[in-house]
This record gives C-alpha cells, sequence and structure tokens, in this order.
C-alpha cells in the first residue's frame, strides 16, 4: 500500500512541477505534492529523501508567496 502511495504522489508532484509556467496554483500543488512525497518517504524509511522532499516543499512554498498576487 506504502508503494502505491509513493507512486501516485510522486506522479502527482512531478505532473505539477510541469505545470507551473502555466499559473501559481501549479506551484501551491506542486508543494503539497512534495509534501506528500516526503510523507511517503518516511513511511517508507527513506528518511534522507523524506528530508529532501520537504525542503522541496518549503522553497516551493516560498516561490508560491513571493509570485505575483493575483489569480491562481
Amino acid at each position: 500500500m506504502i508503494i502505491i502511495f509513493g507512486v501516485i504522489s510522486l506522479t502527482f508532484m512531478m505532473v505539477m512541477y510541469a505545470l507551473e509556467p502555466r499559473g501559481r496554483g501549479f506551484v501551491l500543488a506542486f508543494a503539497a505534492g512534495c509534501a506528500l512525497s516526503s510523507t511517503y518517504g518516511f513511511l517508507s524509511g527513506a528518511w534522507p529523501f523524506g528530508v529532501v522532499e520537504a525542503i522541496w516543499c518549503f522553497i516551493a512554498i516560498r516561490r508560491f508567496a513571493s509570485s505575483e498576487s493575483g489569480a491562481f
């Protein structure tokens, strides 16, 4: 079950990363995907992966917050 969660969360994260140029909402969705991927890393026992994904989540949230305000 954890493997399925990992595949879905990583796929979601990568799709949102590819769609980021389309709008700020995708940056926030990418951050959510990173958080899900980080959770997967910790649940599967791959804590270095979990830490790196948590850092990427933080970076994406900062990018979202510093981007132009307006529509998602």
